[in-house]
């Protein structure tokens, strides 16, 4: 696939200015159908344990895992063009999950997907985000709602943001937050792409159908990813992904020496009879 220079000036630019920005059509059908399969056959075993996660809505954690079909599209370069733009050489998936909003569902609370890094704002995103439609995203069954130049608010303007929140969700009312946000409607198949610093939820599920989604997180090589993917997928399975997906996983240094193991490339941990050094006689 060719990235034309002038499409990722458009995205990035998008990005830069209002925190996100939209693929549309960004798996093909047959990558849809393929998708829809593979998450209807894993749902059913995690349901969300508080208003974050969701009580009406199901997860799907370490879903890069899966099948083969999520690490296609964890790598799929238009993806990672993007990060290339945003993020230091040798950058980490942190996290990658499929996500089933059920009718019923209440709304998120807005948050940053980055806001545990506590560096002061505002500052350059740690994380780059996206989240892929399985089913169309629309106001009413439960679509991303996105708070536009919400990835440039300074500390004190997102510490007033969230108290308007605590009003929203206690009294009922709409909140400053909510005022700003905007959904993102999108077709199934589509992408959004957004800052690990802008503002964004869950939204309701008033309908009366499911929404699914996944989503690939993105971030700095220097970072600690959300996901420990090296104790989630065992060292047999990541043996024979593609080398993109191990070093994306943590099979990567960042310079000078970050990551390394006992003094050595942490891909040697994938080698056939691996013994760690501090077991060898």
């Amino acid at each position: 696939m060719i990235i034309e220079a002038e499409w990722i000036r458009q995205k990035v630019d998008e990005i830069n200015s209002q925190g996100y920005t939209l693929l549309d059509g960004f798996l093909s059908e047959d990558k849809l159908a393929i998708v829809k399969e593979k998450l209807n056959e894993l749902l059913g075993n995690f349901q969300g344990r508080n208003d974050f996660e969701g009580t009406q809505t199901e997860r799907i954690y370490t879903l890069v895992a899966r099948d083969l079909i999520f690490q296609e599209i964890a790598e799929d370069p238009r993806i990672l063009a993007l990060c290339d733009e945003f993020l230091h050489p040798n950058y980490l998936l942190t996290a990658s999950q499929g996500i089933c909003i059920s009718p019923g569902e209440s709304p998120q609370p807005f948050h940053a997907d980055d806001t545990f890094y506590t560096i002061p704002r505002p500052r350059p995103m740690v994380s780059l985000s996206t989240i892929v439609a399985v089913d169309a995203f629309t106001a009413t069954n439960g679509g991303t709602q996105v708070v536009p130049g919400s990835h440039l608010w300074s500390d004190d303007q997102i510490a007033d943001s969230y108290r308007g929140q605590s009003a929203e969700l206690d009294m009922g009312t709409e909140s400053p937050l909510q005022k700003q946000s905007v959904t993102v409607e999108m077709s199934a198949g589509s992408c959004v792409v957004f800052a690990g610093t802008l503002l964004h939820r869950g939204g309701a599920n008033n309908g009366t159908s499911i929404r699914r989604a996944f989503s690939n997180q993105y971030c700095q090589p220097w970072a600690r990813t959300q996901e420990n993917f090296f104790l989630a997928i065992p060292t047999s399975m990541a043996r024979d992904m593609s080398v993109k997906i191990q070093e994306l996983l943590g099979y990567s240094i960042y310079p000078p020496f970050m990551g390394q193991l006992s003094a050595s490339h942490p891909k040697k941990a994938l080698e056939v009879g691996f013994k760690p050094p501090v077991l060898e006689a």
